[in-house]
């Protein structure tokens, strides 16, 4: 009798244990559907999605209604470079998108940093001015534009297209800039001002060493606009040998239209430079080295 009084106390805190230890499994394991759930749902949409692209690279490689190839083929893919303009429109998008990335970056680097550490009313007046203009769509100053261009002899050119495209860019560009340069603490500045380094040299030295992630992020938007860009273009260009690759691919699209795999050949060759950027930038993307920096003090 005694034994089963003494005993009893014991037994109360081992039922607690495995209930507890039951609680936890049964949580860990539905927690572990969720994921397996929210996983599916993520593997499904993202296959949605590649559909158009799938279906576009199947086709591009598919032979022709006139080929005599079995199989995969690079055929439309040689096809549209010998017999189009698609170098040169290739050309004209690299030079005038990879102007406005170096353009975009070496203005907004600064501006923001401006942004980022500046507190006087005129940055904050700056700082609104630039929230209007990127509340603006392109589309209010694309007929202004054209108008002032045309007495400048930058319409059809490149170079006015590459004006428009650094400009549409900027604001946004410079706010990325600025937001990244607020998560990078101002006392890493301060211990290089103290060994005798000038604002300006902090600046290169230290806070653009730090924001490799925020330039590059910065980098691809500008890319992303400039390379995918047809509202301006088709306003601003008219000669075919001035066509950037959207709008060579609409005009070709507009001269063979029945002929789908040449079509699909050349929006590959479209797809192709931001599958690379991404696919070469993207083992950069890194905010751990920020935090490094501060160790020790």
């Amino acid at each position: 009798m005694s034994a089963a009084v003494h005993a009893h106390p014991q037994s109360g805190p081992a039922l607690g244990v495995d209930q507890t230890g039951k609680t936890r499994r049964a949580l860990s394991e539905a927690g572990q559907r969720g994921r397996w759930w929210r996983f599916s749902a993520i593997l499904i949409i993202t296959a949605v999605v590649l559909v158009p692209i799938m279906v576009t690279v199947v086709l591009a490689f598919t032979p022709g209604p006139n080929s005599t190839a079995t199989g995969l083929t690079f055929e439309n893919l040689s096809g549209v470079f010998s017999k189009t303009l698609a170098a040169t429109w290739l050309k004209n998008s690299l030079v005038t998108t990879l102007s406005t990335v170096v353009v975009s970056v070496a203005v907004a680097a600064p501006a923001g940093y401006v942004l980022s550490r500046g507190r006087s009313k005129a940055v904050s007046g700056y700082s609104l001015l630039l929230f209007v203009m990127q509340s603006l769509p392109i589309i209010t100053s694309v007929v202004p534009l054209f108008i002032l261009f045309a007495g400048m002899g930058l319409v059809d050119n490149l170079l006015g297209l590459t004006i428009i495209y650094v400009g549409s860019t900027m604001t946004v560009a410079t706010w990325m800039m600025a937001a990244y340069f607020d998560s990078i603490p101002i006392s890493l500045e301060e211990a290089s001002w103290i060994d005798g380094c000038s604002v300006f040299g902090s600046f290169t030295k230290v806070v653009l060493r730090n924001s490799l992630p925020g330039v590059l992020s910065t980098a691809i938007f500008a890319f992303l606009l400039a390379w995918n860009d047809y509202l301006v273009a088709i306003v601003f260009l008219r000669s075919n040998e001035i066509f950037t690759l959207p709008m060579g691919v609409q005009s070709f699209f507009q001269q063979n239209a029945t002929d789908w795999t040449s079509v699909m050949a050349l929006a590959v060759v479209m797809m192709l430079p931001p599958v690379i950027v991404f696919a070469t930038l993207n083992k950069y993307f890194s905010v751990g080295g920020i935090g490094g920096s501060l160790a020790g003090r």
